[in-house]
Parts: C-alpha cells; sequence; structure tokens
C-alpha cells in the first residue's frame, strides 16, 4: 500500500489481522463506521494495512482540517451496508477519486489507480478502534503553514521514500 510501511510487501501480503476487541470465526474482528449524519454504514471484515497523517492540500481540504488520517485496507475488507445510494465521488486528480456521503459531505474512501485492490480509508469515520496507528507524516512539504508536528514520527515531504526523511 501506498505510505509509511516499508517498501518490501506493500501490497495485500504487507496487511495484518486485528486480534483485538471482540473477535470472530478466524480471529479478526469486525470494524464498523460510517458518515456523520448516519445514513452511510459499512464493516470492515478482514485485514486492515498501515497508517499515516498526509497533509497534502487535497486532504485538507477536503477533510477541512490540518491533516488526513488515513487507514489502508484492501478492497475485498470493505463493504457498505447501508445508504451506497447516497455515496457521490469527486475526481480529485486524474488517478484519485474520492468518495463522501452526499448529504453530510463526510468522507469515506478514496481510491488510487495505481492501486486499484485499494482503498484509503477516512479513519475519523470509524466507530471501532482499528488496533493500529499512523507511522508517519506525508506531504510535510505542503502542510498547513499554521499547524506545527509535535510528535516523533517519521516526515516526508511527499509520498514515503528512502532517503526523503526530514530532520
Amino acid at each position: 500500500m501506498r505510505g509509511c510501511a516499508p517498501a518490501a510487501g506493500r501490497r495485500l501480503a504487507g496487511f495484518v489481522r486485528r486480534q483485538s476487541g471482540r473477535s470472530k470465526a478466524g480471529g479478526a474482528r469486525m470494524l464498523k463506521g460510517g458518515c456523520l449524519c448516519g445514513r452511510i454504514r459499512y464493516e470492515i471484515d478482514g485485514p486492515v494495512g498501515t497508517s499515516l497523517y498526509c497533509h497534502c492540500s487535497m486532504c485538507r481540504k477536503s477533510h477541512g482540517t490540518a491533516f488526513r488520517a488515513r487507514l489502508s485496507l484492501p478492497k475485498s475488507s470493505f463493504r457498505i451496508v447501508q445508504g451506497e445510494d447516497l455515496l457521490t465521488s469527486y475526481r480529485s486528480s486524474s488517478d484519485t477519486l474520492k468518495t463522501f456521503c452526499r448529504i453530510c459531505g463526510s468522507p469515506m474512501v478514496n481510491s488510487w489507480a495505481p492501486e486499484p485492490d485499494s482503498y484509503g480509508l477516512a479513519m475519523g469515520s470509524l466507530d471501532d478502534d482499528p488496533g493500529i496507528r499512523p507511522t508517519c507524516h506525508e506531504f510535510v512539504g505542503s502542510k498547513a503553514p499554521w499547524y506545527e508536528i509535535t510528535d516523533r514520527l517519521p516526515q516526508y515531504q511527499s509520498f514515503r521514500e528512502p532517503g526523503l526523511v526530514l530532520e
């Protein structure tokens, strides 16, 4: 997955099973979430990938905040259980499609053409703790000038790539 995970094993093999909380057969806990107005509901039933904070201007503007907390997951783990007809989308770039609730505007998932089998989920839409935490900050070169990053996570000017860690 695109993000702060090591370059090796980024595809589905890099996803992890969650072990915390209520489990179902097989050990993976089902996660639930939805939009602000409650009309769209989803479930994640399977592995999740890495999580990160994205400071790019598109994420800042679409979320209305200093950065976006994003969780990678395979499309096969994600399903809309209510309100699919309320999802609408916006192509923010030639390879990125952002989906959101057409009633309340809550961001849901993004699709990125180079990784057609994955979604980037807006972590703020989760009802449950996914059991992982963001591992880095991406696109700090375009972060909001009024926001100061105060944690010790690695910071990258754009996508995470070896040698681009900021000091």
